[in-house]
């Protein structure tokens, strides 16, 4: 299959593409030409935003994919309320220039398998515990509402028989996959990491960090977006979670980064915050549709995993 993965060269991005040509695929990934970020050997890179309507034509119409993994996006919930119109103009407004695109080369194509990247996050903190699909979104930011709005856009067209759809929502991405890991500050591993490296002075948890957390290993969440494109039907549009199915708290997160790096980990506490107790990913339905495991989200190992690149980075 000629699979086009936008937001090819992120984190999830390159664990995706070097997934898929493992598998045997053709993959295109779709950058917007930034130089920092080298792609993995095989890739077929084409420079494009996702923004600009006339460039996907272009891409989509002479590509001829068979499959379309759509990564691009803005993803901090915290910067979206600074910006909401650019998160909408991305991951919204992107959204459906993608969709336009593949439904403007329906003439010269068939029905193209789509893959949507989404988020827990449009679940929101009123919902706690296991966490299933037929839940309703309360998206909390606008980036949540960004990515509902997105969704919904992938289901309609979907229905109308153009594609067929499978919206994944993730949930905590961590590890790291070629000697890329998440650097995000605004995570719990990439802020212990910097406490290690002395960038930080110390990590902050709130109250006594029993906030509970799913974390999935971001080569799973790559093999579950491979195994997602093998189920889209035309006509169909599906939606399923990606986590550990396990729940971790904030200070076990530490007290493993201490063991696995045999660095200690400085602390400070924060009086408690109106925060979730538990958000935990149900992935039956990842099991039972996709055929997926998540075989390496066993905490010490996403760790690991994520410590040895971040060293070497």
């Amino acid at each position: 299959m000629h699979v086009l993965v936008t937001g090819g060269l992120g984190f999830l991005g390159r664990a995706v593409a070097r997934d898929l040509l493992a598998a045997g695929h053709r993959v295109t990934v779709m950058t917007r030409g930034r130089g920092d970020r080298t792609a993995p050997s095989g890739v077929e890179l084409v420079t494009g935003d996702i923004r600009d309507r006339a460039r996907l034509f272009e891409i989509v119409q002479k590509g001829g994919y068979e499959g379309v993994v759509h990564l691009a996006a803005l993803t901090s919930g915290r910067d979206s309320f600074a910006d909401p119109l650019g998160y909408f103009d991305v991951n919204a407004a992107g959204t459906l220039n993608l969709l336009m695109a593949l439904d403007a080369a329906r003439t010269t194509t068939a029905p193209a398998s789509l893959v949507f990247a989404s988020t827990n996050i449009v679940y929101g903190s009123q919902h706690h515990g296991a966490l299933s699909e037929d839940l309703d979104p309360h998206p909390e930011s606008p980036y949540a509402a960004s990515k509902v709005a997105a969704e919904q856009m992938v289901a309609a067209y979907a229905a109308t028989g153009a594609i067929g759809a499978v919206t994944l929502r993730p949930f905590n991405i961590a590890g790291a996959v070629d000697g890329v890991t998440d650097t995000d500050r605004a995570r719990i591993i990439p802020n212990v990491f910097r406490a290690i490296t002395g960038e930080l002075d110390h990590v902050t948890l709130n109250g006594d960090g029993a906030a509970v957390r799913d974390f999935v290993h971001v080569a799973d969440v790559a093999t579950a977006v491979r195994l997602a494109l093998t189920v889209c039907t035309p006509g169909t549009s599906q939606t399923i979670n990606l986590g550990s199915g396990i729940g971790t708290s904030m200070a076990t997160v530490v007290a493993t980064a201490e063991q696995v790096t045999g660095h200690p980990v400085t602390v400070r506490r924060q009086p408690p915050k109106p925060e979730p107790p538990e958000l935990i990913a149900d992935v039956s339905q990842a099991h039972s549709l996709l055929g997926w495991t998540p075989a390496n989200s066993e905490l010490s190992k996403i760790l690991a995993d994520a410590w040895e690149s971040w060293s070497l980075g």
